[in-house]
């Protein structure tokens, strides 16, 4: 008999907010959530940003696994929720308490799409995420699989790297094409997931202005009632931080 997923999370306790994006690569999610981070502070907003992936406990290992081909999907499973754990304990619940509004660039969704993917239990996945908090708004950036390898590879950054295209998992021994099933797969999770976990599907086909619009718009409304807190967290600069334009989604 299959286990039954977690029941879902209750709202978050903490006076700030939290909002997220989601997409595959290419989506366009980084851009989009830069311009709503500029904006925000154009309002008066104390903002806080945080990505996935970026944790100094195990940015090295991470490194080092990917550099030699060696980490496993359990493993790369592992490293992941470690780095969000860290995260959420170091940068994301402290702004929270403090009445801040944080940024995610990706959340525990990713695992749940990603890892599932790449033949992770859905069920070991949920488990090993429970102790994160629901975030207040989160944003899935729809788009097709070919608008995103054009996006991607219209730039300078070359081909994709080896576990951005699944590279790892025998799907072709074309790095495009290994890319191109891989990240449909995760595409494919992510729909399963959008209306259990009520993401806002943004459709990321539309220009960059008019999806930022609606975006505004959606956040606007969401923080019609939020009255954050100012001036009343001792070491506001350890969680202040700016972003500048990411080099890839």
């Amino acid at each position: 008999m299959s286990e039954q997923p977690p029941l879902p999370r209750p709202p978050h306790p903490y006076p700030g907010k939290l909002i997220i994006v989601e997409g595959i690569d290419g989506s366009g999610k980084s851009t989009q959530l830069l311009l709503l981070h500029k904006w925000l502070e154009s309002k008066g907003h104390r903002v806080f940003f945080t990505e996935w992936n970026s944790s100094e406990l195990v940015k090295d290992t991470t490194k080092r696994g990917k550099k030699n081909k060696s980490l496993t999907p359990t493993t790369f499973s592992l490293l992941h929720a470690t780095d969000f754990a860290s995260r959420l304990y170091h940068e994301i619940l402290p702004p929270l308490k403090a009445g801040m509004i944080v940024l995610a660039d990706r959340y525990m969704y990713t695992a749940f799409a990603r890892d599932v993917v790449r033949g992770v239990s859905p069920e070991w996945v949920r488990k090993l995420y429970s102790f994160a908090i629901t975030p207040d708004m989160a944003f899935y950036f729809k788009v097709p699989i070919e608008v995103a390898i054009s996006r991607l590879l219209g730039g300078t950054r070359g081909q994709f790297k080896h576990y951005e295209a699944g590279m790892d998992m025998n799907l072709s021994p074309d790095v495009t094409e290994s890319f191109r099933i891989f990240q449909s797969r995760i595409l494919a999770q992510y729909e399963k997931i959008v209306d259990e976990f009520q993401l806002i599907t943004m459709d990321a086909t539309k220009d960059i202005e008019a999806q930022q619009n609606e975006m505004r718009h959606l956040v606007g409304e969401a923080l019609k009632d939020y009255k954050p807190r100012r001036g009343t967290h001792g070491r506001r600069t350890v969680f202040w931080r700016r972003f500048d334009v990411p080099k890839s989604e």
